[in-house]
């Protein structure tokens, strides 16, 4: 037995999902077919489909989740703390210096163990 009680706003998601994708697939098509006129146009018929697919996305569950979580990923990146010019650069600076002393150190090994297994085989 089901116990999901089902939003009548959101009862026709299948049937919008279907159409967002009948609109992406006539767009491709579109495109495909009118390769000689000029491109301006096609970009602007792109363009003014894909708003339209946003359009209907967003009127489903799915699309109104998504949505209200760019918000909330919006609200918390305005809370985030950014590193000063000085920052940046001390912390890129540390990084390259470790790269490079972990590379020496790898490189090291390799033309030891190269050395050993010459060695070795003779």
């Amino acid at each position: 037995m089901s116990t999901k009680v089902e939003d009548p706003t959101y009862r026709f998601d299948t049937a919008k999902w279907l159409l967002v994708l009948a609109i992406v697939m006539g767009g491709i098509y579109g495109n495909t077919v009118y390769a000689a006129v000029t491109l301006l146009y096609r970009a602007l018929a792109g363009v003014v489909l894909a708003g339209l697919v946003v359009a209907i996305g967003l009127q489903t569950e799915k699309g109104r989740a998504v949505w209200d979580l760019a918000k909330e990923a919006r609200v918390e990146v305005r809370k985030v703390v950014w590193p000063t010019r000085q920052e940046t650069t001390q912390t890129t600076l540390i990084v390259v210096a470790v790269v490079i002393f972990v590379a020496l150190i790898l490189w090291g090994l390799d033309s030891s163990l190269s050395w050993a297994i010459k060695g070795l085989i003779g």
